[in-house]
């Protein structure tokens, strides 16, 4: 007997909580999957030929995504994937993806996204990946001070926030549009509160112009997004650095898109700095023609950020 192949209903949810707690470490999960009001029909499970268990699971995440001009297209997000140990090895997640793709295209997605360290699991299902880099090099001496205030995030400058993001990535390729209930599940999921992200403020009217979000990963203090005006970008990334020798830390790594000014202001947090490539974005076109989304996913500037995460 093989595995049915079938959509989520709400009786699932237990044993699709507790696949992704064997699988990841990542609680985050079943919160993200609660967003879509959809998500049942959005989730797709193989389950086992006993009929008394899921042995796989693929979720389909729509999305609103900016392609090369900045317009934002109905994308497909796949995430949460996840196969018991037991039943890897049988073609699941290929015959899953194949009914998130039919979906996806019956929803009118353009294309679809997704990130993962294993490309091969996807390729066979048209999937191919593209190019991403980011900066990384050894942690800076302190500069002198800059023109800014920099200070931790408070809840009060939520709203501020959400404005130096959608100014910054207005039309910016890759980039996602966030709803309401994205700044108040999704990205707070990935980076945790608004108090533990820095912020400059004006000197003069004390109005926020720029914001950005590092966390440690492993030895290196990351950062994962930025906001705002370009001119914020050396006291911000100063700030990190400054959390970074306080933990210890020694190295800085910098995903931000390959703009001038951001190149400009690295010598605030990096010395030795090097660009690395790497590929663990993958794109599948839909109804968008392949060099439309060949486009968008090389753009230059482009970004899709980790706080939009599937």
């Amino acid at each position: 007997m093989t595995a049915v192949i079938r959509t989520a209903t709400a009786a699932d949810d237990p044993d699709l909580a507790a696949l992704w707690r064997r699988c990841f470490d990542a609680p985050q999960i079943v919160g993200l999957h609660a967003l879509d009001p959809d998500r049942h029909r959005h989730t797709f499970v193989a389950q086992n030929a006993a009929g008394d268990g899921i042995d796989a699971v693929v979720v389909y995440v729509p999305r609103l995504i900016r392609d090369a001009h900045g317009t934002p297209r109905r994308v497909g997000g796949i995430g949460s994937v996840a196969t018991r140990p037991e039943a890897r090895g049988q073609g699941l997640v290929r015959r899953l993806l194949e009914a998130a793709e039919h979906t996806m295209r019956a929803e009118q997605c353009d294309w679809s996204l997704l990130f993962t360290g294993t490309p091969g699991v996807y390729r066979g299902s048209g999937w191919q990946e593209f190019a991403s880099t980011y900066t990384e090099g050894t942690l800076a001496p302190p500069p002198a001070a800059g023109g800014f205030r920099i200070r931790e995030a408070t809840a009060r400058d939520a709203a501020e926030v959400a404005a130096l993001h959608h100014a910054y990535n207005a039309d910016r390729p890759l980039s996602s549009v966030r709803a309401p209930e994205d700044w108040a599940v999704r990205v707070p999921a990935w980076y945790g509160p608004l108090d533990r992200s820095l912020v400059a403020e004006d000197p003069g009217s004390g109005a926020l112009v720029g914001w950005m979000v590092a966390q440690h990963e492993g030895e290196c203090v990351e950062v994962r997004e930025f906001a705002g005006a370009p001119g914020s970008l050396g006291g911000l990334f100063a700030a990190v650095g400054e959390r970074g020798r306080a933990a210890g830390l020694d190295r800085a790594r910098v995903r931000l898109p390959d703009d001038p000014e951001v190149r400009a202001a690295l010598p605030a947090l990096l010395v030795d700095a090097r660009q690395v490539t790497e590929h663990v974005g993958m794109a599948r076109p839909l109804h968008a023609r392949a060099d439309a989304v060949r486009a968008t996913v090389t753009a230059p500037g482009a970004v899709h950020w980790y706080g939009d995460c599937f």
